[in-house]
């Protein structure tokens, strides 16, 4: 392997938005690296209800499609038998750092690092080094809609004492300091997102300079989340349900905030790759804005107040499953058996509210990806009625505070700066999102693996394999 590349993975980020930023003067760090890299639009292969990150990123690292990998829910990602670029790289003796890259799984002699995404329960950190700040992040990217994390001081303290060993910068520090300051006059909480990536990142480059690997990944998803959740404010003209003054006035910049962040890790990262990395930003898919719930007042998302409750009311021990929290209103529930799944599929669809189905589930094998139907604003004193009575609606779940108007597009961008910029051109036509990964390796001078069957990308073919 000649040059080390590092992969970018800043998700759902949009062409439109990207040419609209650009061409304002906001994003000078995007913009020099869409000077010097070859770009493409990337097509993710799949409409809804496949058009989902974890699956797409599964097709990125693996380079085999959903019909294949049938990866389809987040966290189990290990369930694919495809190996995914660092595995390939791994195996021929190179090393890697996967920095929170979504939905990936690893072998467990790997060479290097592998940080889970903060939602994965299966998959642990390749090392146990790196435990401290994967339990912190995740239990706060899992609970953020609640008004408290459920971590004491002994957990913050030891984040703390991790991050100053590892690689905690003056400017994160400066930047955190200001945006708790900010939060005393004004509605800025939902900034703290971007506080998350910039840890990361230092985290990110102080194993960058460390282990010199020859594959880099980094992951972040703010700027998604504020798409999906502040389009409405970003261009409320595309909407019917208008923001208030209030609300405009909080979160109008939101979007743009978000993009602007972005861009300050592509800045960060060009300088810590200098001339000799090859460096990869890949979105995945993109978004849209989310037109489709307007006629119900926007689409809101319900989640449980606690787990045991629900269970119990929905005839489901409590103690026969284990439940973890994903994304959104989504959580899974592991059972002892394919059977135990499926009684409890059915107990939880016979909730209703009113004739509306309350609950979502669906089971692979023993296991249950299941969630709240219901995505409208739910009257007070409703109840939910089941085979044990009926209880208030407010008494098993609890609104999440945000109202969503972006939705995913299959739209993806993948730009390729080789070193000192050598590779520069415009591709419109999409390609499939499955070639990213044949062409990793090919530039890592790699042959794919077996199951990779797309094309490299033209004018990126190996130059001498191994």
């Amino acid at each position: 392997m000649q040059n080390k590349l590092i992969i970018l993975e800043l998700n759902e980020l949009t062409p439109r938005l990207m040419s609209q930023f650009i061409d304002e003067g906001a994003l000078p760090n995007f913009a020099r690296l869409a000077r010097e890299s070859a770009t493409y639009v990337t097509d993710a292969g799949e409409d809804p209800p496949y058009l989902n990150p974890w699956i797409q990123w599964v097709t990125a690292h693996s380079g085999v499609p959903f019909s294949q990998h049938q990866v389809e829910n987040l966290g189990d990602a290990s369930k694919s038998a495809a190996p995914s670029i660092w595995d390939v790289v791994s195996d021929h003796g190179g090393t890697v750092w996967v920095c929170a890259s979504m939905n990936a799984a690893h072998k467990g002699n790997i060479r290097g690092l592998v940080l889970p995404d903060p939602w994965s329960v299966h998959v642990r950190p390749s090392h146990t080094e790196l435990a401290p700040y994967f339990e912190f992040v995740r239990a706060h990217v899992l609970e953020y809609t609640r008004d408290r994390v459920p971590l004491g001081l002994r957990q913050y303290l030891r984040f703390m004492w991790f991050m100053a060993r590892h690689g905690l910068s003056l400017a994160t520090v400066t930047v955190i300091a200001r945006q708790l300051l900010s939060e005393l006059f004004g509605n800025t909480k939902w900034r703290r997102a971007t506080l998350l990536d910039r840890l990361q990142f230092d985290l990110f480059r102080h194993y960058y300079r460390k282990l010199q690997p020859d594959l880099s990944t980094f992951f972040v998803n703010s700027t998604a989340h504020f798409q999906h959740v502040y389009w409405r404010n970003f261009e409320p003209s595309h909407f019917d349900l208008k923001p208030t003054a209030s609300d405009q006035k909080a979160y109008g910049e939101a979007v743009r905030y978000g993009y602007c962040c972005m861009d300050t890790i592509v800045g960060k990262a060009l300088d810590m790759a200098g001339d000799d990395a090859t460096i990869i930003f890949a979105t995945a898919l993109s978004q849209q804005p989310c037109l489709i719930y307007e006629s119900a007042g926007g689409k809101m998302f319900h989640k449980p107040r606690a787990f045991e409750p629900l269970l119990r009311f929905a005839g489901i021990d409590p103690a026969s499953c284990s439940a973890e929290p994903v994304m959104s209103e989504e959580f899974h529930l592991r059972f002892s058996s394919a059977e135990a799944a499926e009684r409890a599929r059915a107990q939880l669809l016979s909730l209703r509210l009113g004739d509306e189905l309350v609950m979502k589930a669906a089971r692979d094998g023993s296991s249950l990806m299941t969630g709240c139907a219901v995505f409208h604003e739910v009257r007070p004193g409703a109840t939910v009625s089941g085979a044990r009575g009926s209880v208030p609606f407010e008494s098993l779940f609890y609104d999440v505070d945000t109202t969503k108007s972006g939705m995913h597009h299959r739209d993806g961008m993948l730009w390729i700066r080789r070193p000192r910029g050598t590779l520069r051109r415009a591709e419109a036509s999409p390609v499939p999102l499955e070639s990213l990964a044949p062409t990793v390796l090919s530039l890592l001078r790699l042959h794919p693996a077996a199951a990779m069957k797309a094309e490299v990308l033209p004018g990126l073919e190996r130059v001498s394999a191994t």
